[in-house]
């Protein structure tokens, strides 16, 4: 559960990414949540990258459903997207928010984006 290095990127997070750049950098900061997240699902259909918005995922506690919850946006079934808009530091209540939902997903990479500053912020973790 740490923090991806930049040695081990890969293609299609990098496309993600390049897709929140053109979104903040059109946008810029002060837009709710959903604004982001309405304006990075054009940008995926143009970049062609398949995704599921609102996906639900189902929480098992030994070995039994407890509950559920959506993620932002599954990216080509490999990485969870959660979007924020906050001004200041990502709290890390949403980095173990992300740590969760690929634990629970059984996802192994996921991006928290924050559009809320001047620059886009980024974290990409892992499980």
């Amino acid at each position: 559960m740490t923090q991806i290095d930049k040695e081990n990127r890969d293609q299609l997070t990098e496309k993600i990414i390049a897709c929140c750049f053109k979104v903040h950098n059109e946008l810029g900061p002060g837009f709710p949540e959903r604004i982001y997240h309405r304006a990075l699902i054009e940008v995926l259909k143009e970049d062609e990258i398949k995704y599921e918005t609102e996906k639900e995922f189902e929480v098992f506690f030994r070995g039994k459903m407890i509950g559920k919850f959506r993620c932002d946006l599954l990216i080509e079934n490999k990485v969870i997207v959660e979007l924020k808009s906050v001004t200041g530091f990502i709290p890390i209540l949403f980095h173990h928010q992300v740590l969760a939902y690929l634990k629970a997903a059984n996802v192994k990479t996921g991006l928290l984006i924050n559009f809320g500053n001047k620059s886009c912020e980024i974290k990409r973790l892992s499980m």
